[in-house]
Formats: C-alpha cells, sequence, structure tokens
C-alpha cells in the first residue's frame, strides 16, 4: 500500500466492511447471508499493505468504526449512568477500541507476517487465510471484551446455522464464516488478476455452506423430537418496567419507592396466579433493592417478613434479585423461596459472580478513596463464588436443578456451561437491561441468553425488569416475549426435554485455546521452515 491510491482503496476497503457489519449485526433474517461477505472488503485491503504498519493500522482503524457503528449506543447509556459529558464517553470508548477489539489487530499483523514469509506462490496460500482466522478466534478468546461480542453471532437470525453453535459456540460459527469469507477474497483477487474463476475456494465455500446448513438442520429435527409438547412447568414472570429507582428514591424515600415496588409485584403475580395454575414465581434483579434476610432497619425487617408471608400465603415459590450481606460484603444476588423438606419456608441465595467491571465492580487493587472520589457511581459489590447450582424444592416436593444466571452472567459461555454440567433442568436469568432501554442492547442481550441455550441445549427462563423477558428453547428460539419498556407479566410454559450433550455444553468454550495452539504450530513452521 503506497500512495494516495492506496490508502484510499484501503480506506473504502474498511468503510465497506463497517457498513456490512452495521446490517450483519441487526440480527435480521434477511441479512444473515451478509456474513459470508462481511469481512472480505478488509481482508482484500490488508492483503495489499505492504507494511507491519499499515496492517496494524487497518486493524486499529477497524476497531474504532465498528465499535462506533455496532455498539454506538454504549456511550449514550454510560453518559446517563454516570452523568459524565457525552463527548468524553465517546472519547473514551473510541480510544479503548482497539484494545476491545483487539481481534482485529492480532489478525491484520498475522495475514501481513504470514504472507510475507510464503510468498506469492500457489503451494503455501493457504497459509495465511487459515492463520489469519485460527488467530482471530483465539485473540477473540483472551481479549477483555466488555460484550463478549463474535462475528457468528450474527447468524443467530438464522434458525437452521445458529445450531451449529453446540459444537463449539458461536465462536465455532465465527471460524466458519472466516474461512468462507477467505474463499470470497479468494475469488475475488483471482478475477481482478485475470486468472479466471478459481474452482478451489469455491468450492471450499460451497462444502462450508452445506456443512453447516446440514448439521443445522439434523440437529434442529434431534432438538424438536427431544422436546415433549405437554409443560414440565408453568413459570409467571413479572416485568413492572420500574426504572430510575436511585432518581426517586433521592426524590420520594426509600421506604416509599421500595413499598410501590412491592406492591406493583404483588398485583401483577396475583393477576398472574388468577390466569394460570403456577409452579413458579420470578422477579427479574435487584427488584427488591435491598439486603434481604439481614436487614439494615426496622422498615427492611417488616418488609422481608412481609415477602415471606406473601409467599407462604400464595403457596407457590418466587425467586427474585435483592442483595445479600455477608458481614461487611455486599453481594447482588438471587433469593430463593420456597417449601422446605420440614413443611416450613426454606430460602436460599445464589451471589452473581460476573460482574461489570466499574459499573458493579471495583478490582481491590485500584479500589482506592481517590477512584470513588473521580468516579463517585462505581460499584461496591463484591464477586460470588463462582458457577452453582441451586436445589429449589417446589410444592408437591419436586426438586428443580436451577443454573441461575444474573444479567452479565449470561454472556459468558464457560460459565454457563459449567452451571450446567452440575445437572441443571432450567437456566434462570434474572435480569436489569433498563439502563440501556430504547437501544439494541436488550435484543441483543436476549441473543446471546439464546445462545447459552443452544450450546448447552437447555430450557431458560428469562426475566428483566424492563424488557426483553422470554422463553427460550434449547434450539434458541424465544416465545412468551414481553417487550422492551413494557409492563406486562407472562405465563411461560416450560416443557420437558430429553438430555442432550452437545460438545459446547460438555467442554465450554473450548475452541478458543486450541486456535491460538494450532496458530503457534502453524506460526513457528513458516518462521523457521526452509
Amino acid at each position: 500500500m503506497s500512495g494516495w491510491r492506496g490508502w484510499a482503496w484501503a480506506l473504502l476497503g474498511v468503510a465497506a466492511t463497517t457498513v456490512l457489519f452495521a446490517r450483519f449485526g441487526e440480527l435480521r433474517p434477511g441479512f444473515a447471508w451478509l456474513g459470508a461477505v462481511v469481512l472480505a472488503p478488509w481482508l482484500a485491503a490488508v492483503d495489499r499493505t505492504r507494511s507491519a504498519r499499515g496492517a496494524l493500522a487497518l486493524g486499529a482503524l477497524l476497531s474504532v468504526t465498528f465499535t462506533a457503528v455496532v455498539f454506538g449506543w454504549f456511550p449514550g447509556a454510560i453518559a446517563a449512568y454516570s452523568r459524565a459529558p457525552v463527548w468524553l464517553c465517546w472519547g473514551v470508548f473510541l480510544l479503548i477500541a482497539p484494545v476491545l477489539e483487539l481481534q482485529f489487530l492480532t489478525a491484520s499483523w498475522i495475514r501481513w507476517y504470514a504472507r510475507r514469509k510464503v510468498g506469492d506462490g500457489p503451494r503455501l496460500a493457504w497459509v495465511p487465510p487459515v492463520l489469519t482466522a485460527l488467530v482471530y478466534v483465539g485473540t477473540e478468546w483472551f481479549t477483555p471484551k466488555l460484550f463478549a461480542e463474535t462475528l457468528g453471532h450474527g447468524l443467530y437470525a438464522s434458525e437452521t446455522l445458529r445450531q451449529g453453535a453446540d459444537v463449539a459456540g458461536a465462536p465455532g460459527l465465527t471460524l466458519g464464516l472466516l474461512l468462507v469469507n477467505e474463499c470470497v477474497v479468494a475469488v475475488g483477487q483471482g478475477l481482478v488478476a485475470r486468472r479466471g474463476l478459481r474452482f478451489v475456494p469455491v468450492a471450499l465455500a460451497v462444502v462450508l455452506g452445506l456443512v453447516g446448513f446440514g448439521y443445522g438442520r439434523l440437529r434442529l429435527g434431534q432438538v424438536r423430537a427431544a422436546v415433549r409438547s405437554a409443560p414440565g412447568l408453568m413459570v409467571g414472570a413479572v416485568q413492572a418496567n420500574i426504572t430510575n429507582i436511585e432518581k426517586r428514591a433521592a426524590e420520594q424515600g426509600t421506604y416509599e419507592v421500595v413499598r410501590d415496588i412491592l406492591d406493583t409485584h404483588y398485583a401483577m403475580s396475583d393477576a398472574l396466579l388468577r390466569s394460570a395454575p403456577l409452579d413458579l414465581l420470578v422477579w427479574p434483579e435487584t427488584v427488591y433493592p435491598t439486603t434481604f434476610g439481614t436487614p439494615k432497619s426496622e422498615d427492611g425487617g417488616a418488609l422481608d417478613e412481609e415477602i415471606r408471608a406473601w409467599v407462604a400465603e400464595r403457596g407457590v415459590p418466587l425467586v427474585f434479585g435483592t442483595y445479600d450481606l455477608d458481614g461487611e460484603r455486599e453481594f447482588n444476588a438471587a433469593m430463593f423461596l420456597g417449601p422446605s423438606a420440614t413443611g416450613g419456608m426454606a430460602q436460599a441465595a445464589y451471589r452473581k459472580t460476573m460482574l461489570f467491571p466499574l459499573t458493579e465492580w471495583v478490582p481491590d487493587a485500584v479500589d482506592t478513596p481517590t477512584l470513588r472520589a473521580w468516579m463517585p457511581w462505581t460499584g461496591r459489590w463484591k464477586r460470588g463464588p463462582g458457577p452453582r447450582l441451586v436445589d429449589f424444592r417446589l410444592n408437591g416436593g419436586r426438586v428443580l436443578k436451577v443454573a441461575p444466571l444474573i444479567c452479565y452472567e449470561a454472556l459468558f459461555p464457560g460459565y454457563v456451561a459449567e452451571e450446567v454440567r452440575q445437572g441443571a433442568d432450567l437456566l434462570l436469568t434474572l435480569s436489569n437491561d433498563s439502563w440501556f432501554s430504547g437501544t439494541p442492547a436488550p435484543r441483543m442481550h436476549l441473543m446471546h441468553a439464546a445462545f447459552r441455550s443452544i450450546e448447552t441445549r437447555t430450557a431458560q427462563v428469562r426475566v428483566t425488569n424492563s424488557g426483553i423477558s422470554a422463553f427460550i428453547d434449547p434450539a434458541g428460539a424465544w416465545t412468551s416475549e414481553l417487550e422492551d419498556n413494557q409492563r406486562a407479566g407472562v405465563v411461560m410454559r416450560v416443557p420437558e426435554s430429553e438430555r442432550l450433550n452437545p460438545l459446547a455444553g460438555a467442554w465450554g468454550d473450548w475452541l478458543g485455546p486450541v486456535a491460538l495452539g494450532l496458530a503457534a504450530v502453524l506460526g513457528g513452521w513458516i518462521r523457521f521452515r526452509k
């Protein structure tokens, strides 16, 4: 890449890929096919670079444009949460984009390096594309991504293709898409160079597509056959759409706000109980915005007893989001209230482990008074003990093995897989996405949760404060959907299903380290070959 013409073509490649990402990231069925070509313009631009600096520049530039078009809603949400200037939030967000999307830089550099090492001969022409794909997937595995996104998530829009995630998760779909994009690049470069249509990349792309569709159809049929038609569990989900709790508490008083929250959830739950016989009621994350079981005041103790009495009177077990206190350590928690084996009231708490950086949790190494003075909105919760199952007794003595997830935890496939391996009957996700209401974030969060059900082939009940609440089946389809910014309750009919044992559920997020290992071997071979 030299001169203004070279840079013009390079910038055009970045721009084209950015536009394609903007469409592909909308998760619409009509745009799923864009995954086959989304990176092709950028990859072709990287192939024109003559220096490592130029390749890294194209990677850094795409990281910034990708972040801006796919996550452009985030700076505004952070500005509203922290009350910082929007321009400052945008500036910091774009500044750290090359770190959050490091795969673009490492993939572009290794591509340049591999092409330099193997030359232009046809015998080793496969090495740069394969190394690019392996390094891309491997880098995403260890990069501290805020949203754990990957190219393969765009295939959620295809009911058939997304089934392949039960092999290696969404990163497996990413690897397949990267290879198809490489085939497109090879065909395009052959046509531009007037070497005619290249048969091998065309055939490879066709084979990859057939394998993806064939496996998806096979697994979709198997999953549907494993799910029974009759509901095995009736769950009442309450989405009250009560937002801005901190602001309301400052204006009206904490007790009055908590009183309104509880009364609203009582009324909506009673309406659901009148509509259908329920096995379980679920309220969302932090719906009871104080500690439960270890009250901080007399009023808090009275409200705790009121919730227990309400559950006992209705005779239906309840799961709800609250805070759990252990000495001076406070946790974001899911509280389980239900019948005990002796006929009394049993209580169990699940403590959230995967906390969103700064807004929920600050590492002890940097948690100083100075940091708190600069960013008074930073969270003070502590991390829970990790993935754990909750054995929850329902009426009639049935014990439901629940894999609880709270909000951000649904983004981590390895975490979820570890819970399910303990014998889970159901994924139960409590979330509060109200800070992102009106943006693409609630639907993207729901998509992440759906991939966890595909990877583990486990049904999921997802209940949020302001949307999107839904039941997700083992094929990743969501039903009983309550939209963003909607107040409603819904009865989710959860069918029983034979237990399937997908590779992604058994091994978790295994592809990333394997890809890095293979990349190291292949990179070492081209480095030292004679």
